[in-house]
């Protein structure tokens, strides 16, 4: 969202001479469009302050108090940076623009949450050829409604309007998420050796990973086409937003008899990038294609797309979008804890690596 004030942004345009405003708008930029999504992104923004909030929409900077951070005995900042990928081209495309802003949150949210760390703050970037001011207003939207589910403020951002940097009617979002955890419930713990096991949580889709090649795989299918074993229309199987993993483990988390020795998000890389990113020197893993149901939409994508299974492992989350590492006498402990149904899907082994059985 642009960092001047909504009224400061008028004011210099109003300084502006008509000659000067009209060779701006004539080079592709809409300083009006910019304070229109401003004034349309407002109530959702501030419905995600609170008291910890010490400045509104528009600020050169967010101020987040810190105070609360103090009660904890040793605090541990936890920042990350992603995007939502080529996702945002399907999108486009749709015309569906919300579940791009859950899906930035979403991830950012799963990415610091493998750490231990619950999200403090919030902070958005988009970019496109031409402000869309109610397009942007649906993405940052979406994006409030993220940060209210993980009790995250959306505290500020920027909106660039870069004609000849993006291509006409395409856009970029990227998100900053900035949390926080005791240094002593830290993920990964010490301690995770040969026989600990892997346990699956769903996800809701390829979340937003691989979609340069979903939409090649896809290039000459309409959106609207409804596979029998998808049961719903193309574009709602690709759109579905990332979900996070927060409501599930957050509390899990936060006690120090927690049965959870790592957390994996299975984002880009699949389970051979990012399973290895959490295991100690000497240890791999071992994964049982067969233990868990693998959605249709990924048996489309590699089918239409003659892609070989391993490439989909690395590529896709498969039906997987978070793994637990967790000790084999604990494993019943945190299923019963977890209020929907999970798989074991493997085990740590010794070695390096991840093989597929």
């Amino acid at each position: 969202m642009p960092s001047q004030k909504p009224e400061s942004v008028k004011n210099k345009h109003e300084e502006l001479t008509p000659a000067e405003q009209s060779a701006y708008a004539a080079a592709g930029v809409d300083i009006q469009a910019g304070n229109r999504s401003v004034e349309l992104m407002k109530d959702a923004v501030n419905a995600t302050h609170g008291p910890e909030v010490l400045a509104s929409i528009g600020s050169f900077g967010g101020l987040y108090s810190a105070s609360k951070i103090k009660e904890m005995s040793d605090p541990v900042l936890v920042a990350s940076t992603d995007g939502v990928g080529t996702k945002v081209i399907l999108a486009a495309q749709a015309g569906r623009y919300r579940g791009i802003g859950l899906d930035i949150v979403n991830h950012c949210v799963n990415d610091i949450l493998v750490q231990g760390a619950h999200p403090l703050f919030f902070m958005d970037y988009f970019a496109s050829s031409r402000l869309n001011p109610e397009q942007i207003a649906e993405i940052i939207g979406g994006m409030a409604v993220s940060c209210q589910d993980a009790g995250c403020a959306l505290l500020g951002g920027e909106t660039a309007e870069m004609p000849g940097v993006y291509i006409e009617g395409h856009f970029d979002v990227v998100g900053t998420i900035v949390g926080v955890v005791d240094r002593s419930q830290v993920l990964p713990r010490e301690g995770i050796q040969p026989g600990d096991l892997l346990l699956g949580i769903s996800s809701t889709g390829p979340h937003t990973n691989g979609y340069s090649l979903i939409r090649r795989v896809f290039a000459d299918i309409p959106l609207k086409t409804i596979y029998p074993e998808l049961g719903v229309p193309l574009v709602d199987a690709l759109l579905s937003p990332h979900r996070s993993y927060l409501p599930i483990f957050a509390n899990l988390l936060s006690v120090p008899s927690s049965p959870i020795s790592a957390l994996i998000h299975i984002t880009g890389g699949g389970f051979f990038d990012n399973i290895p990113r959490i295991l100690p020197e000497g240890c791999g893993a071992s994964l049982h294609r067969d233990a868990w149901p693998v959605p249709p939409l990924f048996e489309i994508i590699q089918r239409l797309g003659n892609v070989e299974d391993d490439e989909m492992y690395k590529v896709y989350n498969m039906g997987l979008g978070m793994l637990a590492v967790v000790p084999p006498d604990k494993i019943a402990i945190l299923q019963a804890e977890i209020p929907e149904k999970t798989w074991i899907i493997g085990e740590v082994i010794a070695g390096e690596g991840v093989q597929l059985l």
